[in-house]
């Protein structure tokens, strides 16, 4: 259920590639799709149902006055820090300031949900590990039925439909980096698939004791705890190579493409204030 209500957030990060009046559309009506996806999740009938929607619409309303005047701060620095040309300092800032307001919001998100999971009986406890299981079908579709080689090409093309979002047309010179780094990083989605369910059980074992209210925020809010050695390994290559390859980018980017970016980056701030003044 915590699940549902991140996807406020991924709703907004992700309509950052669709231009800024999606933004809005979007965050004004993630709390609907927050609703449609936690049935998906759990089946709440009646007051229990109704409390639920309550406390979507109290996260929601935590979110807009809280995190995002945070989010627009972050991004009128980060269109300064790339209109001054970025470094890999400029880079680890923005990696770490979007880690921190994932985690206010996980465990704004825990302290919400926990008193509904606390309340579950077991057939509804046995929906949401359904749920869950059925999550990881699609995980392994998405992301481990393929060779290593087709991934590899798919991580190229993301990366650069990504990009083009942003900066618009790449040239041949950028596109052949970003396949460099396709190469050249570590493949985590092995590691990253036991991690998730690594996290999962633990959640599935909190919501089974009715725990909770005692338990479910610290243990969302610090994800990374008990990942294995190798994984902790795999993921720092693959930030280092990631990094440089951006910070190769930006150095190759045409003065148009820069402005681009920077008129983007704006207008996201502008949008972020206007919706967290409403």
């Amino acid at each position: 259920m915590v699940a549902s209500f991140r996807i406020l957030l991924v709703v907004l990060l992700t309509s950052l590639v669709c231009g800024c009046s999606t933004v809005r559309f979007a965050y004004d009506n993630a709390d609907a799709y927050v609703r449609w996806k936690a049935a998906g999740y759990l089946d709440l009938q009646g007051e229990d149902a109704e409390d639920l929607d309550q406390r979507i619409d109290q996260f929601h309303a935590w979110h807009r006055k809280n995190a995002l005047p945070k989010y627009a701060t972050l991004a009128q620095e980060a269109s300064q820090r790339f209109a001054d040309g970025l470094s890999r300092h400029d880079l680890v800032w923005g990696y770490d300031s979007l880690r921190a307001q994932a985690r206010e919001s996980l465990r704004k998100a825990a302290e919400l949900v926990a008193p509904v999971l606390d309340r579950l009986a077991p057939e509804q406890v046995a929906q949401f590990e359904r749920r869950i299981a059925e999550e990881n079908r699609q995980f392994y579709r998405d992301h481990l039925r393929d060779s290593e080689g087709d991934r590899r090409r798919k991580r190229a093309k993301h990366v650069v439909d990504r990009l083009e979002d942003w900066v618009g047309k790449l040239t041949q010179a950028q596109v052949e980096r970003v396949r460099e780094y396709a190469e050249r990083a570590p493949m985590v989605d092995e590691l990253r698939d036991r991690d998730r369910k690594r996290l999962q059980k633990d959640v599935i074992a909190i919501v089974r004791a009715r725990e909770a209210r005692t338990r479910l925020a610290e243990r969302v809010a610090h994800w990374e705890r008990g990942r294995e050695p190798a994984y902790l390994a795999a993921l720092d290559a693959w930030r280092e190579q990631y990094f440089a390859m951006l910070t190769d980018l930006d150095r190759a980017f045409t003065p148009e493409q820069r402005a681009r970016a920077l008129g983007q980056m704006r207008r996201y701030a502008d949008d972020f204030e206007a919706l967290a003044g409403r």
